[in-house]
């Protein structure tokens, strides 16, 4: 058990830089591919008749315990991040976006892209649970801890892959007002999947010098894996698998486009809004090894439950086994079981505005709100942000500086360049480097019109 939540900070500290992906951007008066993912009625605005993605490359990690100087300078991640009796939460996103092309011809737009995705997360983790687990130890000679949580705790991580076609229309295009309208259609491939989750456990957690057990314990237990994060979840390399098990499942985006247009100059505008419906869809992991499993657990009377044989363990698939182990087949009563394992997207919306205050200078305004409930266990997670974004933006160069509000990390703030069709920046480089940020990120990429 210590190991699982070990492993989760290590994966922490190795990505260690969510998460609204190429924030500033994807909302950039140059338009393209990137802010047809964010909203594929923007397609249609593209500066150019042909855009070609090279590469484009996020990564991220919000948090609501370590801050960016703990995580480059702390030894002790598990002390610091079970202090404080505030649930813990971390999100760790990844977003590659390979090889992509679009092209407009009179009223349409259409695009074609590969993305592959990494999300790992911690959700709702009780810090008395964690901090026992993890400190547990001789010097403890006598510890008694109660824990009692309605939340769904989660230890979570997905791949996927996706291959992307994009199609949007003007519906209006007058000498002041465009309209526009857009779809992204995308067929995921499941990559590999785990998830170990207690939904309202209540119980007493005992340490008798080192030897850690749950008595009067109760709650609803999920076990989830596929493909090959069943095996060893110390193992970084078992996050790349993303296409492998090829077309299992569907999404779709949604999405409306209005520009106030500036007659006196056509490359530009006075405001560009747009409204989007994201992640409608679900994907279905089909490997061999797949397992979903529900258990109640009801752990009562004179009878414990020996945490310490999780101690261990490196696979999703042994701690199955060893909660099917005779021996704990009393305390972990099965309520259902199948090989195919359906997980969720998590819709969201997305609305922002990018109005033009001067000749080169604008300000976004943009929100990130999910309607989905992402506490299910059959469900990837996201977080909900809202953005302030002021830019300088010509022809060839653009700087600007997110400003934002995360629901796990807080406020951050960053800054981002992009030089012609190259790019780099970050949602929360600036509160990251003043070492009290609790989100960092990086992203950059390559692309060019014609």
């Amino acid at each position: 058990m210590k190991k699982i939540l070990l492993s989760s900070l290590l994966i922490t500290s190795f990505y260690s830089f969510s998460q609204e992906h190429f924030s500033g951007i994807s909302t950039s008066k140059r338009g393209g591919l990137l802010s047809a993912a964010n909203n594929p009625a923007e397609l249609t605005n593209m500066t150019t008749k042909f855009e070609v993605n090279v590469f484009n490359f996020s990564i991220a990690m919000a948090n609501n315990k370590l801050s960016f100087s703990d995580l480059t300078s702390s030894d002790n991640l598990e002390d610091k991040i079970f202090e404080g009796n505030d649930p813990v939460n971390l999100r760790i996103d990844a977003q590659l976006y390979g090889p992509a092309f679009a092209f407009k011809k009179g009223k349409w737009a259409f695009g074609i892209n590969s993305s592959a995705y990494i999300k790992a997360n911690v959700v709702n983790v009780d810090p008395n649970l964690g901090e026992a687990i993890s400190n547990g130890n001789l010097s403890n000679l006598l510890t008694q801890t109660t824990l009692s949580s309605n939340d769904n705790q989660r230890l979570n991580a997905t791949t996927w892959g996706e291959l992307s076609f994009n199609l949007a229309r003007n519906i209006m295009d007058g000498p002041k007002h465009k309209v526009s309208v857009g779809s992204n259609i995308r067929l995921l491939f499941p990559g590999a999947y785990a998830n170990f989750s207690a939904t309202n456990l209540n119980a007493t957690l005992i340490n008798n010098f080192g030897d850690i057990s749950l008595v009067n314990a109760t709650a609803n237990v999920n076990i989830s894996y596929a493909g090959v994060l069943a095996n060893n979840y110390n193992d970084q390399s078992n996050y790349n698998e993303f296409f492998s098990q090829g077309i299992n499942g569907f999404a779709a985006d949604f999405g409306f486009n209005y520009r106030l247009k500036d007659e006196a100059d056509p490359n530009s505008y006075k405001l560009n809004a747009g409204l989007s419906v994201k992640n409608l869809g679900s994907m279905t992991f089909k490997s061999d090894n797949n397992l979903s499993k529900n258990y109640t657990l009801d752990v009562s009377g004179l009878e414990s439950l020996d945490l310490n044989q999780f101690e261990n363990v490196e696979s999703m698939a042994e701690i199955e086994a060893i909660l099917s182990d005779p021996a704990n087949s009393s305390f972990f009563q099965t309520t259902s079981s199948t090989g195919d394992v359906k997980v969720k997207l998590p819709t969201l919306i997305n609305a922002y505005a990018d109005l033009r205050l001067s000749k080169k200078w604008f300000l976004t305004g943009s929100i990130n709100q999910k309607v989905s409930d992402d506490t299910e266990s059959d469900i990837t997670t996201t977080q909900n942000s809202y953005t302030l974004i002021p830019r300088f933006s010509a022809k060839w160069f653009e700087a600007y500086a997110p400003l934002a509000s995360n629901e796990i990390s807080g406020f951050t703030s960053g800054i981002g360049f992009r030089l012609s069709g190259f790019f780099i920046g970050s949602n929360s480089i600036i509160t990251a480097l003043a070492n009290d940020g609790k989100q960092a990120d990086l992203y950059l990429g390559m692309r060019f019109g014609f």
